[in-house]
């Protein structure tokens, strides 16, 4: 199986993660595809590997050389954005990428365009995956998973490359901030892990993102509008209110580095009540 087979496999399980079950992995669909890839793993004859009843799958690639060398891991999520979905994927590849607009649904209009994201031009002449425009792709962080599988295989095939033990670390939630939070590091047993998941080639990061999340709920007064004259408290309203109190130049489209913002994902409201996630 190519790099490229093996990503279309991962990207058809459905493994949106959510912030409303309060339970680790966060929705079940993670779990069906960790099943998956152990398998996999097991079939290509890693040693140590288990899987937890939290959806943490670890497995060990030995060291082929006798030369003391520190452990390292390879990490990567299961998991993808609970912002769209992530199920019955239609993925295409773009052949030889000539830097124009790329229409997704012609149906829908929907299209990746250079000139909303031009760092699409920096991949001209190179195959592209995109989806159809309705579902997320779920290369965050499937293309991490199918690297680091794709990186094991390759050096398996080539024992000539010497190298320690490699650790290998699948996590679920990670997109909703909870990706470590059960992480059994002492079992993990690293010196030095690197998490495969996103950027451009080259690029090493060596920070993480920080956030909090908030929930607010505002409580209104639901009256028959005939009769609503300084009776009614309209939730959304208010909620209105307090969105445009917030600084206006504080959001993700204004800012940039280390500069902060207040990230709106999402509003649910009627005249009762409105709750704004943050």
């Amino acid at each position: 199986m190519t790099l490229v087979e093996r990503f279309l496999k991962y990207v058809s399980f459905d493994t949106q993660s959510s912030e409303e079950t309060g339970v680790t992995p966060s929705t079940p669909g993670q779990m069906v595809f960790a099943w998956y890839l152990k398998e996999e793993l097991e079939s290509l004859g890693l040693e140590e590997i288990s899987l937890d009843e939290n959806g943490y799958l670890f497995a060990t690639l030995p060291a082929n050389t006798d030369k003391p060398l520190p452990v390292i891991g390879f990490i990567a999520h299961m998991d993808t954005s609970p912002d769209m979905s992530g199920k019955n994927v239609s993925p295409r590849i773009v052949q030889n990428y000539d830097g124009k607009d790329i229409v997704l649904c012609a149906e829908e209009n929907v299209v990746l365009s250079p000139t909303q994201f031009p760092e699409l031009l920096g991949h001209q002449g190179e195959d592209l995956i995109v989806t159809d425009g309705k579902t997320l792709l779920g290369a965050d962080d499937k293309a991490g998973i199918a690297e680091i599988v794709s990186a094991v295989v390759y050096l398996k095939e080539h024992p000539e490359i010497k190298h320690g033990k490699i650790r290998i670390g699948f996590n679920p939630d990670e997109e909703i901030g909870l990706g470590a939070h059960k992480f059994n590091v002492e079992q993990f047993g690293c010196e030095w892990a690197y998490t495969m998941d996103g950027g451009e080639v080259g690029e090493l990061e060596f920070e993480n993102f920080n956030a909090a999340s908030a929930k607010i709920s505002f409580k209104g007064r639901n009256v028959h509008p005939g009769y609503a004259k300084n009776k009614m408290i309209n939730s959304i309203r208010i909620a209105n209110r307090f969105m445009s109190m917030l600084p206006a130049d504080e959001a993700p489209e204004h800012t940039e580095g280390y500069e902060g913002f207040y990230h709106l994902i999402g509003i649910t409201g009627e005249v009762e009540q409105t709750t704004l996630s943050y």
